[in-house]
């Protein structure tokens, strides 16, 4: 547990409640109120449809290196942004400041905006039938969990965190650092087409970043713990314990000749790999022809044994929402099933362009899971390892070398080189290459080793064969 006795966080069933009792400047019923008299005054310009929302955001931030503070910061940030139609133009304004003259100013600045905009068809709010209404609103997916924690408690949790990891081994030498971060938000938006709705939520982690080794054989790694509740994430002692045995791990790399092996991607970097599929079938690629991906609704992108699932409604979870960023309805989902892809990830506005329907990804994906049905409980790293046999094992990606557009793939690369299926040695400075369509189609089995990064969960994804450019 990361929360000792002192550091447990309050926690509320009435989400609402526990928001107005939580530090924030603002309550929920004073958003409300901003919407109302936001909206109203677009309405009185003459705007035919307008959309606005409303958001408080503080948290604490505090930083330690070598069991010394380093750093504190604490942070709170307000605004109102609103998004003005006149007929199928649009303008868009924002402002930290909530006085009734602010507002005025700047729904007229959202409202001048769209006046003198072009018209584009594909612009204007959700159909009335897409949006959450009602119950559907303001369902309650538990996400606001404050941590009631100052700086020297935060700044206590970071020490253990760093000193557990210095701890471990003669050769760490050094850190980086550890650090705390507890942050909350709350927001309410609405529109003119009878959405309304908002939630407070939060978001807290724990790191470090140990240094093992001297002079030319130095490695760094780290490792982190990020959940709603602070009372779920890791201990900083397991936290220090494993970013310093990766570290350790690291110690004697070398490089390797350059080969076409099988390549294993740690599970926190396999989510990067299903990321690249979300952005390869988002709407912006899709309607701007931008994607290796076009066209490919109801076509074969993965092997038949794998399926990715999106549900948006886990109790916690760090993609949930019970709605999108335009109020539609977010509904759990076959995102790709037996390798065939079901759906995009389309708001509004894209939706229209490509001649669709939205289907609730205003701001992004939300809690997806890829597995496969050829995964056994019994496949943990070490049998993953097996399955691979001989080749790389990637635990480090550098570099932005992906190329949506073509679908080739370039990554500076780090992990280990692996021989009948035991791990043989560290390896460094190489580039790992491939093409994404061809890698998606490649991936051969996928770990019960399963991670949650971001809102994506993912065991570790072996791909068949990928080009290594070494020595």
């Amino acid at each position: 547990m990361a929360a000792n006795k002192s550091t447990k966080p309050t926690h509320s069933s009435n989400a609402a409640q526990a928001a107005t009792a939580s530090g924030f400047s603002y309550t929920r019923p004073q958003f409300e109120q901003l919407i109302e008299d936001t909206l109203d005054l677009a309405r009185k310009l003459g705007a035919t449809d307008a959309a606005a929302e409303v958001s408080e955001g503080m948290g604490l931030s505090v930083s330690v290196r070598k069991g010394k503070l380093e750093n504190v910061e604490r942070n709170r940030d307000k605004a109102i942004g609103v998004t003005v139609y006149v007929g199928q133009r649009r303008g868009n304004a924002s402002t930290s400041d909530f006085s009734p003259a602010a507002l005025e100013q700047t729904v007229r600045a959202a409202y001048d905006i769209a006046r003198y905009t072009a018209e584009d068809p594909a612009a204007g709010l959700p159909d009335v039938e897409d949006l959450a209404l009602g119950r559907a609103a303001k369902r309650d997916l538990d996400l606001f969990h404050p941590w009631s924690i100052d700086a020297s408690q935060a700044a206590e949790l970071a020490q253990r965190c760093e000193a557990a990891a210095l701890s471990v081994d003669p050769r760490i030498t050094n850190s980086e650092g550890g650090s705390v971060s507890a942050q909350q938000s709350h927001f309410f938006a609405g529109n003119t087409r009878g959405f309304r709705g908002g939630y407070p939520s939060s978001r807290h982690s724990l790191s470090v970043s140990p240094i093992a080794g001297r002079g030319n054989d130095m490695q760094r790694d780290f490792w982190y713990s990020s959940e709603r509740d602070a009372r779920d994430l890791a201990s900083p002692e397991a936290v220090g314990r494993y970013a310093a045995e990766r570290a350790l791990a690291r110690l004697k790399a070398r490089k390797i000749p350059t080969c076409e092996v099988p390549v294993l991607f740690e599970s926190p970097l396999a989510a990067g790999l299903l990321g690249a599929y979300v952005q390869a079938t988002s709407g912006g690629a899709l309607y701007r022809k931008s994607t290796f991906l076009l066209d490919s609704l109801g076509q074969q992108v993965l092997p038949k044994h794998i399926n990715v699932i999106e549900d948006p409604h886990i109790l916690k979870g760090k993609g949930s929402a019970p709605f999108d960023d335009e109020g539609v309805l977010t509904r759990k989902r076959n995102v790709v099933k037996n390798g065939v892809v079901q759906t995009y990830f389309l708001s509004s506005y894209s939706a229209r362009k490509l001649g669709m329907k939205t289907t609730g990804h205003a701001g992004g994906s939300q809690n997806l899971t890829l597995h496969s049905r050829l995964t056994e409980p019994k496949d943990n790293l070490k049998a993953m390892l097996k399955k691979l046999h001989r080749g790389l094992l990637v635990t480090e990606l550098m570099g932005q070398g992906v190329n949506y557009v073509t679908g080739d793939y370039s990554r500076g690369a780090a992990g280990y080189w692996v021989e009948n299926g035991r791990i043989a040695y560290p390896v460094q400075e190489i580039t790992i290459a491939g093409h994404l369509g061809e890698m998606f189609k490649q991936i051969v089995a996928v770990g019960a080793d399963q991670y949650t990064y971001g809102n994506k969960t993912v065991g570790s994804i072996l791909i068949e064969k990928m080009k290594i450019a070494g020595h």
